[in-house]
């Protein structure tokens, strides 16, 4: 399923939840019940899905198109209850107040769940960022420690990144980097570690997987690197460090630094 299907049915499922809402909160208007309350509910959400799911202008108008939904819904259920009495400056005056409020809740709960969602993720390649990366890898060096089980952690760099944006503009630079993180996405698995560390730096981490294998993974990966690069005729290339280690002979500053240091030998190499 696409993110776009997807998200359309996130919202096809808020405005379900609206339309049931108003029903109850109907349904118990004369009586000393309130669901009113329960109309937060898909701002939050709609908040939620804009926050995460979609980085398009339009997406992010998501929770305040919600805001005014729901404010009308609600307006409206009050007027049906005692139609035609029901002043229409009142109804006015209610629609403009619950916007308002909906939509200012909807901006703050949005803004909350970037800072929670981008904590631990690269805004431009939705990798995880150095910070989440530590986290995870301490994570697998425990368990390998525990079982014997080897990992493999490779340090990537772009080769001529810094020429490709000073020709070209920071925009295809950008590009470059989304497209060799969705190349270290299609080349991993759901256990594995894949980070951008910086600038046009990248770290993996493939749990139970020895030398032999790895060597196997840094051709593959540079391989689909190479073509997704010569496709868009950028003329950029990796260079790749690898260490495979179990449990923690060595910490995690000292296996990077040894990573970096081969994959630095790997690039003089090609000069």
């Amino acid at each position: 399923m696409s993110r776009q299907l997807k998200n359309y049915l996130i919202l096809i499922l808020i405005a379900a939840e609206v339309l049931g809402i108003t029903y109850l909160d109907y349904l118990v208007r004369n009586t000393f019940f309130s669901l009113d309350v329960l109309y937060c509910l898909p701002v939050i959400q709609a908040a939620r899905l804009g926050a995460i799911h979609a980085m398009r202008r339009s997406d992010s108008q998501h929770p305040t198109f919600v805001a005014i939904a729901v404010a009308l819904a609600w307006s409206l259920a009050e007027v049906a209850i005692i139609w035609p009495e029901f002043p229409w400056q009142a109804l006015a005056m209610n629609l403009f107040t619950r916007s308002v409020t909906f939509t200012v809740i909807g901006r703050v709960v949005t803004k909350l769940w970037k800072e929670r969602e981008f904590a631990f993720k690269d805004s431009l390649t939705q990798l995880a960022n150095r910070y989440d990366f530590f986290d995870r890898f301490e994570i697998e060096q425990e368990r390998s420690e525990r079982s014997g089980s080897p990992y493999s952690l490779l340090y990537i760099d772009v080769d001529n990144f810094k020429a490709l944006n000073d020709e070209r503009g920071h925009q295809t630079g950008d590009a470059a980097l989304q497209a060799l993180a969705s190349v270290l996405r299609e080349n991993s698995r759901r256990v594995d570690i894949v980070s951008r560390f910086g600038g046009d730096e990248f770290v993996m981490v493939f749990p139970d997987t020895d030398e032999p294998t790895c060597l196997e993974l840094v051709k593959r990966i540079q391989h689909a690197a190479d073509t997704a690069f010569r496709r868009r005729g950028w003329p950029i290339s990796l260079s790749v460090g690898h260490v495979t280690e179990t449990g923690y002979r060595l910490n995690a500053n000292d296996i990077l630094r040894e990573a970096d240091m081969r994959m630095y030998t790997h690039k003089k190499g090609k000069q």
